[in-house]
């Protein structure tokens, strides 16, 4: 029989812990999202996975915000996070950090998501887009990388949020198998 677990047996981290805790190498930018639930969303997933950092860049909204609140569930209290008008600007200072920036896109010569091999010691960003429009080309044209996550049906079009969720936990249990 599994029994369902109770809250006080997850082992969670309390917000002190979460901040001090060593980060996936990890970074999620998110390039002009409009849905509010989206971006609470995001946090909500990054602050699972333990990411390093989200960079709110354009029209994406900030917290506080009684949206982003009620999807994050707290987490924009434990996720660092900046806000930037321009997704290039954040783009090239990661760069010159020597971070590998990949926009999840549909496009041309993209590597596939099971395909991506994370390298070790590499700390990498991963950009999001616009829920209609997707990543800006001009931020395409400066990544290192287009990663694609495979789809099978008619759409071809998975929300942002559930994106993210795939691309967070695959490259996750990559870096963490080779560890």
């Amino acid at each position: 029989m599994n029994r369902k677990l109770k809250n006080s047996e997850l082992d969670r981290l309390e917000v002190s812990e979460f901040k001090d805790a060593l980060k996936s190498p990890i970074i999620i930018v998110l390039d002009n999202i409009r849905s509010l639930n989206n971006i609470g969303s995001v946090f909500r997933t990054s602050d699972a996975f333990l990411i390093k950092k989200i960079y709110l860049c354009g029209i994406t909204a900030q917290p506080p915000h009684n949206d982003i609140r009620k999807t994050a569930l707290g987490s924009t209290e434990t996720v660092a996070w900046e806000h930037h008008e321009s997704t290039t600007k954040v783009i090239e200072k990661l760069k010159s950090t020597g971070v590998k920036i990949c926009s999840i896109e549909q496009a041309e010569n993209a590597i596939m998501l099971n395909e991506f091999e994370p390298q070790p010691n590499t700390t990498y960003a991963f950009v999001f887009g616009n829920e209609v429009k997707g990543v800006q080309q001009e931020v395409i044209d400066i990544s290192d990388s287009v990663i694609e996550i495979p789809q099978f049906g008619t759409k071809h079009s998975l929300n942002i949020s559930v994106s993210t969720g795939v691309v967070i936990w695959d490259v996750f249990n990559k870096i963490k198998n080779k560890a």
